[in-house]
């Protein structure tokens, strides 16, 4: 099933410093989509930006450019509420009150040519020839992991 969302443009992967992550809300008011991706080299990886122990927001410092959801010091994504650690490459939980529970992973594409998804002009910021060469777009959310023991995730 698409996500009503799908296609939504997010951002070019080298616009996300290697290993960083970059926040954003997709949609408005009370369906608004909070999902986050982080670069690790030339691959990236997308999770709605929700901890699984509370179903709170990971980040530091929320949606402006000075959001964190990496740790300085082990270089895993990072909940700010209780300090859960995760892997950046399949938001597996490795420490704290969610351990053995995963993120929510997002599906993205990432656009191997400007003109590779057939868009218009004028449909992305910068339209200029090659703008738009590795841009990442929202595809949808893929299902949950089951927790611990196979129960669902929380």
């Amino acid at each position: 099933m698409s996500h009503a969302l799908a296609g939504t443009p997010l951002c070019r992967l080298d616009e996300i410093a290697d290993g960083e992550a970059r926040g954003f809300v997709l949609g408005s008011g009370d369906d608004a989509l909070l999902i986050f991706v982080v670069r690790q080299g030339d691959s990236a990886y997308a999770y709605r930006n929700a901890c699984p122990h509370q179903n709170t927001p990971l980040d530091w410092g929320g949606f402006r450019d000075d959001g964190h959801f990496i740790s300085f010091d082990s270089g895993n994504i990072l909940c700010a509420t209780h300090g859960a650690e995760f892997r950046v490459e399949d938001g597996f939980c490795l420490w704290g009150p969610c351990a053995g529970y995963s993120l929510q992973a997002v599906e993205i594409s990432r656009d191997a040519r400007g003109d590779a998804r057939g868009d218009a002009p004028g449909d992305d910021p910068g339209d200029a020839p090659g703008a738009r060469e590795g841009l990442l777009r929202f595809q949808g959310l893929k299902p949950p992991l089951p927790g611990p023991g196979g129960g669902p995730s929380r």
